[in-house]
């Protein structure tokens, strides 16, 4: 996946060419903070950030299951 910055400068790149030429800098400036205000309230995530709190999420389903199991035995009763 891009970072915002690629996207934003794709994006730009791409409404520049479609511009006249007197517009280009102006629009890109204005569209450029717009973008940026943008992306800041998604508080988005990268893909590592989101591999690694998929990791934990992982861990942490295995030691419950091994807990509900462990719990089970003590208590001698099946599970639902």
């Amino acid at each position: 996946m891009k970072s915002a910055p690629d996207v934003i400068n794709q994006l730009i790149g791409n409404i520049s060419r479609v511009m006249p030429e007197g517009l280009t800098a102006e629009l890109e400036k204005n569209l450029r903070a717009a973008m940026n205000s943008a992306f800041e309230r998604m508080d988005l995530v990268t893909r590592e950030e989101l591999d690694v709190q998929a990791a934990v999420l992982a861990r942490t389903r295995e030691k419950l299951e091994r807990l509900e199991q462990q719990v089970e035995a003590l208590s001698g009763k099946p599970g639902q």
